[in-house]
């Protein structure tokens, strides 16, 4: 039998009881000693003695295996057995005080518990696991003493979760698809604290939607030069990482970022986000005049055609709601450029444009996770606790929208060579 087959055999007999211990003498144990869950969960328990005995015994077994020989036995090679060292451990079931054994040449390298290794294996990952969540670290603190029994300070947590920075550079350096038929570019706000002073600092991610229809995080920017020349920094990072086309870029009015784009990827068409520029209208509205003029601003978005839509914007502009609030229809012109590409798609793809629920539900999760925090000690330690919790999301996102294979015909009716249909959606067309 192979190792495989032996290690599913075992799996099968864990299900259904068949570990190996005595259940007698478990019983034994529980009719004699138990008299509450302190008993086996706590510090002195069933569970924490069984893990020293365990593991020590391990360790020595792994000794043996070193020197050659047997407890009691005579050394081979002039390396023996020296005595122990104590260690403790943390984990789920608290800290666990081991004895390390030793040898006399201190060439003993231990796998189970390794030199300088002060946590059971998986502890650190759910010290990571709550730290993107959105804990904060004196949250944490409170969580490991009440259920773990373990006091932990700053400095040890903060250790843990910093062994995911070189994870983070990896990720932000990885190579990406070769095409994507949209990418979302999108923003929110940080309080980092930066030259002595917190200041309120924007963090960029790119969503993309790869031919396949499947969603990604490309990766985040924070914001340290204005304009044009981060913009372009960005866009060039991308093209670095092997993004040689993107059909649709959707943005959300940031100046300076269409000529970055089209600067980089001169094929791309820029489009502003519909729902972006909507909510900024409103912005402007009383709340009792919301409704009418979200009305209005729905029936410019969903016009037929660019010039019905542009009809549409000047009927409101000399409205009554129009002249009352005329900054919406200036607002509107200013961008009309990025926005009448809009009206040239068909209803496939203006879906998939529009109805970015992707982007919002990742800034919505993203928000929850960061509301807790104050201001951020540094750009690091933010891109830090984003990473995570991008890490955690996109995990989820297993499948494209329902609605993609009829997107897709379209996006490769439309730009032809340029999209990489995947065979699917060969085989709807």
């Amino acid at each position: 039998m192979n190792k495989t087959k032996t290690e599913k055999t075992k799996r099968e007999a864990f299900k259904e009881g068949k570990t190996g211990l005595d259940a007698t003498l478990i019983d034994q144990w529980i009719a004699e000693h138990y008299e509450g869950p302190e008993d086996i969960l706590g510090k002195q328990g069933l569970l924490a003695q069984l893990t020293k005995a365990v593991v020590e015994r391990a360790l020595s077994a792994e000794l043996t295996h070193h020197l050659g020989y047997a407890p009691g036995g005579a050394p081979e090679g002039g390396n023996c057995r020296n005595g122990t060292s104590a260690k403790t451990l943390i984990g789920e079931g608290g800290p666990v005080e081991i004895a390390v054994p030793r040898d006399r040449h201190s060439t003993f390298e231990p796998r189970l518990i390794a030199k300088g290794q002060r946590r059971f294996e998986g502890f650190d990952e759910k010290i990571i696991a709550m730290y993107a969540g959105g804990m904060t670290v004196r949250e944490i603190q409170g969580l490991l003493r009440d259920q773990y029994q373990v006091e932990v300070g700053h400095d040890f947590i903060s250790t843990v979760t910093d062994a995911v920075l070189g994870e983070v550079v990896e990720w932000q350096n990885r190579p990406l698809e070769r095409m994507y038929p949209i990418v979302f570019f999108d923003a929110l706000r940080v309080k980092i604290r930066r030259d002595g002073t917190v200041k309120n600092q924007a963090v960029y991610l790119a969503l993309g939607v790869a031919p396949d229809g499947t969603r990604d995080v490309l990766g985040l920017w924070i914001e340290q030069t204005e304009g044009a020349k981060f913009w372009l920094k960005v866009m060039n990072e991308l093209r670095n990482r092997g993004v040689a086309d993107i059909l649709i870029a959707v943005v959300d009015g940031l100046k300076g970022f269409p000529e970055a784009i089209t600067g980089v990827y001169p094929e791309t068409t820029v489009q502003t986000c519909i729902v972006h520029l909507t909510r900024f209208s409103l912005a402007y509205c009383g709340w009792q005049d919301r409704k009418a003029v979200a009305g209005e601003l729905k029936n410019i978005y969903r016009a037929a055609s660019a010039e019905e839509a542009a009809r549409l914007l000047e009927a409101f502009a000399s409205s009554t709601l129009g002249q009352k609030y005329p900054m919406i229809a200036a607002s509107w012109r200013r961008h009309w450029a990025e926005v009448i590409p809009f009206y040239d798609y068909p209803p496939e793809i203006r879906k998939m444009i529009y109805t970015t629920n992707a982007i919002e539900s990742l800034n919505m999760q993203l928000r929850k996770v960061l509301k807790n925090r104050g201001h951020f000690p540094s750009e690091e330690a933010a891109s830090k606790l984003i990473y995570l919790a991008l890490r955690k999301i996109v995990a989820q996102w297993k499948r494209p929208p329902v609605h993609w294979g009829a997107a897709a015909h379209q996006l490769a009716l439309k730009y032809g060579e340029r999209f990489i249909s995947p065979p699917w959606a060969t085989e709807q067309r």
